[in-house]
């Protein structure tokens, strides 16, 4: 064969897909959030805004909306989609709370799983093996959880000493640790305020300045999810199953097994979240106390793109801005108004080097309103401080919808043996 014959390689197809990134460049993005949050800081005057107390605050309210969010992913990674878990971690705050105030808080850690996995079975036979669409059975449940705990409210709690129809007795809290010297130092470095040495002090400082058992087994939890679904042949089989079920069902997989075990799975993380609620939040049952965790726990699951990392990030902004609304109300938030600012300056000067010009001019109009609304205002309405969590909810998951890839299959029905 001459080598005039020989036909040249082609050139390797360009990836359209986007570029997954990498820990250098999530520690780099992680770094720039703290300088500007610092320099929010500085400005602003808002000194709570990184302290320890709003770190710890804000951590206790993302434990159980990540516990929701992380249940949310298991059913969904295997094909089925949990509305219900509002319902869930009802059921968790119920049966949590009637255990613990009787046999103790650990007691009623482990009754409130099993209340919610009770809800999560109740979803997967509905939705498996009936094969009722999924929204549909998933508000069911919620409303059913509603009604069934107010009903068992009203001959339980009612009857007990310190109790009444809508909450329960007082509850004994699970220990709560913080490292001795550590947490003192950084509480002394955070108060000095300090740019970004401070901040770093007390972001660190509320990761170890009373911290619940619970919540420390609730982050154990989230690598030990990705590990178990995207590092053992057990995950794989489960996400086949949120993928192709008909292509996995002829490879073996029982479906329908994996689908009752992440539903059931699913449950019970919601019932968890519920149970924390209950026992270590407020040491307390109060009706509709969950206040929509369920859902918020869905959308940052979503704004995680089905990733246990990512629905942690979403789950722990919603604490943020919850926590900010808690501790310093109107001038925290008013700070949030910078923040704002400063990353649509960010926005539009990342559109501007992509040359969409219309979406950089969008957001310096926003830029410049935000910058005008804080520098001539010393406070935002009550209204908006209240609001500002599910603002800031709805805001991400808009911003980031265009990036996002649901299980192929999930929510769709399946029917055993439909591929023959």
């Amino acid at each position: 064969m001459s080598t005039g014959t020989v036909a040249k390689p082609s050139a390797a197809p360009k990836s359209a897909g986007r570029r997954k990134l990498t820990w250098p460049w999530i520690l780099l993005i992680v770094a720039a959030g703290l300088v500007l949050f610092s320099l929010v800081r500085v400005i602003s005057g808002a000194s709570d805004l990184t302290s320890v107390g709003q770190v710890s605050g804000a951590l206790q309210l993302a434990v159980p909306i990540g516990l929701a969010g992380l249940g949310g992913l298991w059913a969904e990674r295997a094909g089925v989609v949990n509305i219900g878990l509002e319902g869930m971690m009802i059921l968790g705050t119920w049966f949590g709370a009637w255990a613990g105030y009787q046999w103790g808080p650990w007691t009623g850690v482990l009754v409130g799983v099993l209340g919610g996995a009770l809800g999560g079975l109740l979803h997967a036979v509905i939705t498996v093996t009936f094969n009722v669409n999924h929204i549909v059975s998933g508000v069911a449940i919620n409303i059913l959880a509603v009604g069934f705990t107010r009903y068992l409210s009203n001959f339980t709690f009612a009857e007990a000493e310190g109790g009444s129809s809508k909450q329960s007795p007082r509850i004994d809290q699970i220990t709560q640790i913080t490292v001795p010297g550590l947490s003192d130092w950084l509480q002394d470095l955070q108060q000095k305020h300090w740019f970004l040495i401070s901040d770093l002090a007390g972001i660190l400082g509320g990761l170890v300045t009373n911290l619940s058992l619970l919540t420390v087994v609730a982050i154990l939890l989230i690598p030990a999810t990705w590990w178990l679904l995207w590092r053992t042949s057990f995950g794989l089989r489960l996400r086949s199953c949120g993928e192709n079920p008909v292509a996995a069902e002829s490879l073996g997989v029982n479906v329908y097994k994996y689908k009752y075990i992440a539903v059931t799975v699913s449950g019970g993380l919601a019932g968890l979240g519920g149970a924390f609620l209950a026992i270590v939040a407020t040491g307390i049952y109060q009706e509709g106390q969950t206040g929509g965790r369920g859902y918020i726990g869905l959308a940052a699951m979503i704004f995680g793109n089905w990733m246990p990392g990512g629905m942690a990030m979403g789950a722990g902004l919603f604490g943020f801005t919850d926590s900010l609304k808690l501790r310093g109300g109107a001038e925290n938030v008013h700070a949030l108004l910078l923040l704002v600012a400063l990353l649509l300056v960010i926005a539009t000067l990342w559109q501007l080097y992509k040359k969409k010009y219309v979406v950089a001019g969008v957001s310096a109009a926003f830029a410049v309103g935000f910058f005008l609304w804080y520098a001539f205002t010393d406070e935002v309405p009550s209204q908006f401080v209240d609001a500002a969590p599910y603002v800031t909810t709805l805001l991400v998951l808009a911003l980031s919808a265009q990036r996002l890839r649901m299980p192929k299959a999930d929510g769709l029905p399946y029917r055993k043996g439909q591929g023959k």
